[in-house]
């Protein structure tokens, strides 16, 4: 039985403010198996938001995974990532999950890989999942021609434009503005 992956998420901070959003949409194979996912979690009251790509049981075990290292390390975004990493990296079980996280506080956004990588994007946009690619481009072009957009205007219209290109996603869009 293939498994159910979910696709595009989008970061952006720009002007002071960090939004998270990301399609609707899970597939299984090449068929749509939901069109409402939500891919997004807020968690410590929403003073940080994660978004999640892959594999749908394995992006939830990552995000139980991240909220106990933000227990242990004091709510510490980064360093919780970054112990995150290395044991995604180190751990059996933990090794074969197929996901990818991105995770946002209020003044830095974090993608998480299973390769045990832990990147600061460059220009303040993260995207991962299947449309990435389209949504990165469409982010830098927005914060560079669009500068007068919110940071929330330009998650949707990268997200918007993913959909347009990518099969894999949709234009049912959750966006979350991270708190203060």
């Amino acid at each position: 039985m293939e498994k159910i992956k979910s696709t595009t998420v989008v970061a952006i901070k720009h002007n002071g403010e960090v939004v998270i959003g990301a399609d609707g949409q899970a597939t299984m194979g090449n068929t749509v198996a939901k069109s409402t996912v939500n891919k997004i979690r807020r968690l410590q009251g929403g003073k940080i938001v994660t978004g999640f790509a892959g594999s749908t049981a394995d992006a939830f075990t990552l995000l139980e995974k991240f909220e106990e290292k933000l227990g242990a390390y004091g709510n510490n975004m980064k360093r919780a990532a970054v112990e995150l990493a290395k044991e995604w990296r180190m751990d059996r079980m933990l090794s074969k999950l197929e996901a990818m996280m991105i995770v946002a506080d209020a003044q830095d956004i974090l993608i998480i890989s299973g390769t045990g990588d832990v990147i600061e994007p460059d220009l303040e946009i993260a995207t991962i999942g299947s449309g990435s690619m389209y949504a990165q481009s469409a982010g830098r072009a927005l914060k560079k021609f669009a500068p007068q957009l919110t940071a929330e205007e330009m998650v949707r219209e990268s997200l918007g434009i993913a959909a347009d290109v990518c099969i894999y996603t949709n234009h049912n869009l959750v966006v979350e503005k991270v708190s203060q």
